[in-house]
């Protein structure tokens, strides 16, 4: 570097914006002051002391960066408790990162000189520090590593980007196991995953001789009195301090702060995976697809934050569910059903996103174009099972898979909602939601948008399946068991209405056969009342 190193100023800009957690931070023990050649920038997603760039660097000559940018914060209109928990986890991280002996250069939103965006703080720690070299792990958004693709020219050092390890699958890994197939499903990279890790696995057989048992987590939940009760973590001073920041900058932002009680450090995710392991795992199979009025956890393990930000490791939280069931403390079917959706789900549509971008957020196979209805920002709908889950989600920041897919996603994809607009409305609602997780499973999954690339057909369904998953329908306006009228269940006939409207991509699915069969001996007059019922709901809308 060419200029010369301004003094280190991190803690003192700190101390006038953030009081408790500049006292935390500064109260840690501090490398003695010496000579910098590296930069480590360091996401909100990255929050893992095992991360690869960290692992590279040698603490003596190195700084941690990390930001709060508006950038990030704004680039799609976040759930004000997702913000909350990001910032606060970093705040706690920086915090951890001292802890474990790192010089650690934190820059709050509310910092005078804040660039508000990722590459202006990287230019301006790297001149500050007088740094040579920026050493990174590869984020997990396409935008972010297009970003970080200019930092070199930008500020004039070698710009080293790592892998991140913290996946088990490596995206060259999945993309030579895509190569060549005609269709990417789940299930076989599920299998390579199982006997990659070993999970599961009785030699080279699968235990209890089948690789999956979602046959078996179907079950309709009931209402009980012994519904675990969910991990909750109670804000520090910290997190209340984040709090209030968030309800002052953000006051517009979707979502509620009241009742933030998630985690933000290891030590929080770690006693949420011991809460989920010991009351609840026993019975999520049975119950993950199921859906009760008034409880958003059920069985459900509420992880996904704390994995998807580096605060828990994937295999170690798989290696803990195995555990469980060679103790005799689960069925089989709850520890495969969860171990699925890490190892299985997770890496899948990550490397789906990697494979497919940029262009995959585009993509629009079935041509809809109707706008993303108020009320998905509202609740404010007589439909009373997306009223449930949109109100959920304003209230928590989060909703489970099933809610996400055959409730609000359903409803989307038989509307014709844009599904550009669906993903960035789930991107900015889900305290989990970061764009490679969430794209795949929106884009492809949730709106078919992707033609079938991630999918074998639409998942659709009419009220009938929201019925036997939920006790939803019973207090709902409609009902549920009529197709047309006034009170009929839109999602009956909105359902007939989008495979008729999309019959000339989705005749030939095997495994819509059986639906179009059943559709074409309807009486003509049956037909035209479905579609005359859905078109005058849609132009309500």
């Amino acid at each position: 570097m060419n200029q010369p190193p301004e003094a280190d100023t991190a803690t003192a800009r700190i101390l006038s914006t953030a009081p408790a957690f500049a006292g935390a931070l500064g109260a840690e023990p501090q490398v003695p002051a010496g000579p910098v050649d590296t930069l480590v920038p360091v996401l909100g997603d990255q929050l893992s002391l095992g991360l690869s760039a960290l692992q590279a660097a040698g603490r003596a000559r190195t700084v941690v960066l990390m930001a709060e940018v508006m950038s990030e914060a704004s680039y799609v209109g976040h759930h004000k408790q997702k913000i909350a928990f990001i910032f606060s986890a970093m705040r706690h991280f920086a915090i951890a990162l001292r802890k474990a002996g790192w010089r650690v250069d934190y820059i709050t939103l509310e910092d005078p000189d804040n660039t508000g965006s990722l590459a202006g703080e990287v230019q301006r720690a790297a001149f500050r520090h007088g740094c040579s070299r920026i050493l990174a792990t590869k984020p997990g958004e396409w935008r972010v590593l297009e970003d970080m693709t200019g930092w070199g020219a930008l500020t004039g050092c070698e710009t080293v980007l790592l892998e991140d390890t913290r996946f088990l699958c490596p995206l060259d890994e999945f993309a030579a196991w895509a190569e060549g197939r005609k269709q990417l499903r789940m299930e076989y990279f599920y299998r390579e995953m199982r006997r990659k890790t070993g999970l599961l696995m009785e030699g080279d057989e699968p235990a209890g001789g089948r690789w999956n048992f979602d046959a078996e987590n179907r079950k309709p939940a009931e209402g009980s009195l012994f519904l675990p009760r969910p991990f909750r973590a109670a804000p520090d001073a910290v997190t209340k301090e984040v709090l209030a920041l968030v309800a002052q900058r953000f006051a517009q932002n979707f979502g509620r702060l009241e009742g933030f009680a998630y985690g933000v450090t290891a030590q929080d995710a770690q006693a949420a995976l011991d809460w989920f392991l010991h009351e609840a795992l026993p019975s999520f199979g049975d119950y993950q697809d199921a859906m009760l009025k008034g409880e958003a956890w059920l069985y459900h393990s509420v992880l996904s934050p704390y994995l998807n930000t580096g605060l828990l490791d994937p295999l170690e939280v798989c290696r803990r569910v195995e555990a469980e069931w060679r103790a005799g403390r689960v069925p089989l079917n709850s520890a495969e059903g969860y171990i699925r959706q890490i190892i299985g789900w997770r890496e899948y549509v990550r490397g789906i996103y990697w494979l497919k971008m940029p262009g995959y957020t585009e993509e629009n196979a079935l041509a809809a174009d109707r706008p993303l209805p108020g009320f998905y920002w509202t609740g404010e709908t007589d439909m009373r099972c997306l009223r449930e889950a949109i109100t959920q989600t304003r209230d928590t920041a989060y909703a489970h898979h099933i809610q996400r897919l055959m409730v609000t996603g359903n409803f989307a994809m038989l509307a014709g909602v844009n599904p550009r607009e669906v993903h960035e409305w789930y991107l900015a609602v889900y305290i989990d939601a970061f764009e490679w997780v969430e794209a795949p499973n929106t884009i492809g999954m949730s709106q078919f948008a992707d033609g079938g690339l991630l999918g074998s057909k639409p998942y659709a369904a009419g009220g009938n399946y929201i019925n036997r998953m939920s006790d939803y329908c019973g207090s709902c306006r409609y009902d549920v068991k009529q197709r047309t009228g006034r009170d009929a269940c839109p999602l009956n006939a909105l359902y007939w209405d989008f495979l008729v409207r999309n019959g000339d991509r989705l005749r030939g699915n095997p495994r819509l056969a059986q639906v179009f069969r059943t559709y074409d001996k309807m009486g003509d007059e049956a037909k035209q009342d479905l579609h005359r019922q859905a078109a005058q709901f849609l132009k309500a809308l």
